[in-house]
């Protein structure tokens, strides 16, 4: 009988892990998906100039926001980080997105939102177990289109530029208070171990990362390769 409910009990764990892969493979999708068509957009691009300077990058391809008067916002996400020596994006990790909101604000929406890190305090703020924007680091509307490219050192003037694509109707969105965190149970079911941001994207603790993983990574890096070097 013990037996019986082992492996049942095996069974069940592997069938939510197979469904958290799933998850994950979807969410690493997903943020392709917006990043791809982000840059794409005629005149509403970000700037490949500010892109290719950013330290990092991080990706909620469905931010939920809902409200009336207070709000309330949950996401699921990914973050990716350049190498400093060869300035290419590396393995992803898993993060979640909440918060709640105050002021005038009526309806519920869904965005996809990109967070582009362009300075040193910005990543470290973003390899802290929780990071909370507006307080723990600046976040601005980041620019856009063509003409942005002609912005005297555009790279410099934020920490954290936001850039977001709206689903649905809202009115009073900010993203002061968020807070972002790892997800470890997200890390866990795809890396095989509880990960926390910095192990994946500081201490290089992965050694073997899936295959969506490293697609992922492949087009990340062909669509906002690092500023060329001079």
């Amino acid at each position: 009988m013990k037996k019986i409910v082992l492996i049942i009990l095996l069974l069940s764990f592997c069938s939510i892990s197979a469904q958290a892969n799933e998850d994950n493979d979807q969410t690493l999708r997903d943020s392709l998906s917006v990043i791809d068509e982000i840059m794409n957009s005629p005149d509403q691009e970000i700037p490949s100039e500010l892109i290719s300077q950013a330290k990092a990058i991080l990706i909620f391809p469905t931010l939920i926001k809902a409200g009336f008067l207070v709000g309330g916002r949950y996401g699921e996400g990914v973050a990716s980080m350049r190498a400093k020596k060869t300035g290419k994006f590396g393995p992803p990790t898993f993060l979640t997105q909440g918060g709640l909101s105050f002021g005038f604000q009526i309806g519920a929406e869904a965005i996809d939102l990109v967070l582009l890190v362009m300075t040193q305090r910005g990543l470290e703020s973003l390899l802290k177990d929780k990071l909370t924007l507006g307080a723990d680091v600046a976040v601005s509307v980041g620019p856009v289109g063509r003409h942005a490219e002609a912005a005297t050192d555009i790279g410099m003037r934020g920490e954290i530029y936001s850039y977001s694509r709206s689903k649905g109707a809202f009115a009073g969105v900010s993203l002061k208070g968020t807070v972002i965190t790892t997800d470890e149970k997200a890390n866990f079911a795809y890396y095989g171990r509880f990960f926390k941001a910095k192990d994946i994207l500081i201490r290089g603790k992965v050694k073997k990362i899936p295959e969506s993983g490293q697609q992922f990574i492949e087009r990340l890096n062909f669509l906002a390769p690092p500023k060329k070097r001079k």
